[in-house]
């Protein structure tokens, strides 16, 4: 198994721990594993095309990775009554028309690539989390990092949208197959 993909399996392994952290109340805790776990996306997918190393493991299990990671937070965030259930349904939502589209291209041989709306939403779940765990680790001080961080999920929900809609439409040509 090459770096990079060894990176995606350290992110998926870190899952547990972060969760472990977050319940436990070991708000520091999780927060440094979700941050180790969001650089490892960063790293894996950067050394993967500088060293030629992109694999179909790679393709695959590297945006799984990343989506363990977010929707586990953001399991714990409605739980704790950070975010509410509508918004991980938005999202969950848009991510199974992604899913579904790309299986129906792919039994056709056809590969959908995921565009940078895409990629930029995937960021702004990332930066949001990190914020509302640092929220989190202030406690009662936090309260005003815990409006920046909901500002920041917002926007990723504006960006959900727009991601989804722009890659239902560039292809569309999927539900003629």
């Amino acid at each position: 198994m090459n770096l990079p993909n060894k990176l995606t399996v350290i992110r998926m392994a870190a899952v547990p721990f972060f969760i472990a952290a977050y319940l436990l109340k070991m708000f520091p805790a999780a927060l440094v594993i979700f941050i180790a776990a969001s650089i490892t996306d960063f790293f894996d997918g950067k050394i993967a095309r500088e060293r030629g190393l992109v694999t179909n493991f790679g393709k695959i299990m590297d945006p799984l990775a990343d989506k363990i990671l977010v929707y586990s937070a953001l399991c714990l965030f409605i739980e704790s009554d950070i975010i509410a259930a509508w918004m991980l349904i938005l999202i969950l939502a848009r991510e199974f028309v992604v899913a579904g589209m790309r299986t129906v291209a792919a039994s056709e041989g056809t590969v959908l690539a995921a565009g940078m709306s895409g990629k930029i939403k995937t960021v702004l779940q990332m930066v949001a989390v990190i914020v509302f765990l640092l929220a989190l680790c202030l406690g009662d001080k936090g309260a005003m990092v815990m409006k920046a961080g909901s500002i920041i999920f917002y926007a990723s929900l504006v960006m959900t949208v727009y991601s989804g809609t722009e890659y239902v439409l560039k292809n569309r040509g999927v539900f003629r197959q």
